[in-house]
């Protein structure tokens, strides 16, 4: 059977399969058929969309499988990921979906689904819907016309969600906090700067003039040298960097230098932990944190939990064991006393209240932990054959298992968003991770080309 949905969604390049205006319009009809049979008394569903060009294409075709179906559509237009979680739940909404490829380029799109509760589904709903989708289900009788459904634009949706937002943070005071704002061109242009501003920071902005095409364009949380370049040409205190749908954050100190999300991850955990806020003193991160990070909270009597890579993974993981702080070096941060899911700007809230309430600089929060030094090749792949089945690969990682010891580690995996295959190695000794990388990498176009 045709996969179709990956580690975050589906995504995939605009207009070529499953990326379509007729997969779309089919994903519209079996969200409302498997949604709505959960929850028959709703029939409500949040869309919302990033700024690609192709979301008007997509966004139109889910409208019309949806109300099709006798689903209400609430139209809330651009606005980051986060955001259409909380309105899903909040406004008792039965489903809600986001159209976006986070931090992929223009030519790509892809759509998001969560469930009443704000929380991404789980495995054996998106198998049902997909099942739906690819035709392995039986199609439901048209409805009589008079039951067909309606689509209106939400004009409060924004409002909803800046107030969310600032009362996250206890609506703390900014003023005097000069801060650069790189909204990547995406769903957080014209949100993110409102919020920032009505709390009362100077804000420096950029990337927030999206043409449908310039969405994470050397910019953004791929790009955090670019707001760093800004933090020191305007002496701001820190800068802030989203990717295409916010639900990332990538920060850079007052000296233009990017601050890697473990570190922001550790001082947040430990700032939680001094205000007695931390569940069970656990910290939720991924494989693919760095060695550096466990060592420093088990210094300051904090336990890491680690999941496979994804930031659905870390929130089951936080749901399933009653924690509340998790996330990814990658800049996804999950405060889960507040939101369901990754959250650019309230990590960044979070992240500003600590800086103010221990009256420290970003650098001075951020050395928390000493990185092991390390690298992470991300090679593109025509195919993707099982690990197992790479015996020259097999071999060479049996050696640096066995050479590594507890010095370091690595990390190979295809990307479950693109055809790339990761290779991550972390050495105490930055000779090994530079010679084992070259291996690794030589050896994998050996094998796969």
């Amino acid at each position: 059977m045709t996969k179709l949905f990956g580690t975050d969604g589906i995504r995939g390049r605009v207009n070529e399969y499953p990326i379509t205006a007729e997969v779309a319009l089919r994903m519209g009809k079996a969200v409302a058929q498997v949604l709505r049979s959960e929850q028959p008394s709703r029939n409500r569903v949040i869309l919302g969309k990033d700024t690609r060009i192709s979301g008007y294409m997509l966004e139109t075709a889910l409208t019309s499988g949806l109300v099709s179906m006798g689903m209400e559509v609430l139209l809330v237009g651009p606005l980051p990921t986060p955001a259409v979680a909380h309105l899903t739940k909040s406004m008792g909404a039965c489903a809600g979906i986001m159209i976006t490829a986070s931090h992929n380029p223009y030519e790509d799109n892809g759509i998001k689904i969560f469930g009443p509760d704000g929380f991404k589904l789980g495995d054996a709903i998106e198998a049902l819907i997909e099942r739906h989708i690819l035709g392995h289900e039986p199609e439901p009788p048209p409805l009589h016309p008079r039951f067909i459904g309606k689509a209106r634009r939400i004009d409060d949706a924004r409002g909803r969600y800046i107030e969310f937002a600032k009362q996250t943070a206890d609506n703390i005071p900014l003023h005097g906090i000069k801060l650069v704002l790189d909204c990547g061109n995406g769903a957080a242009y014209s949100i993110a700067p409102v919020i920032f501003k009505e709390l009362g920071a100077e804000v420096i902005t950029m990337a927030t003039a999206p043409d449908g095409l310039n969405i994470n364009a050397d910019c953004g949380a791929l790009h955090p040298e670019r707001a760093g370049e800004l933090v020191r040409q305007h002496q701001a205190d820190l800068g802030i960097s989203f990717d295409g749908d916010a639900d990332r954050v990538i920060f850079t100190d007052a000296s233009g230098n990017p601050v890697s999300g473990d570190r922001i991850l550790g001082l947040c955990a430990i700032g939680l932990k001094e205000q007695d806020k931390l569940k069970h003193n656990t910290l939720v991160a991924t494989i693919m944190s760095n060695l550096g990070l466990i060592e420093a909270m088990k210094e300051n009597g904090i336990r890491v939990e680690c999941t496979a890579v994804g930031d659905r993974n870390v929130i089951e993981c936080m749901r399933e064991n009653d924690y509340n702080f998790g996330g990814e070096n990658s800049g996804h941060l999950i405060f889960g006393d507040y939101v369901t899911t990754g959250d650019g700007i309230l990590s960044a809230l979070q992240v500003l209240r600590l800086m103010l309430s221990r009256k420290a600089t970003l650098a001075e929060l951020a050395t928390v932990m000493h990185e092991y030094p390390t690298h992470l090749e991300n090679m593109p792949v025509a195919s993707k054959p099982p690990l197992e089945s790479l015996l020259k690969l097999q071999d060479l990682m049996k050696q640096a298992t066995t050479e590594f010891g507890e010095n370091g580690r690595f990390l190979i995996r295809y990307s479950g968003t693109e055809d790339k295959i990761r290779v991550l190695v972390e050495h105490r000794e930055r000779e090994q991770v530079s010679q084992w990388s070259a291996r690794f990498t030589a050896v994998i176009k050996q094998e796969i080309g």
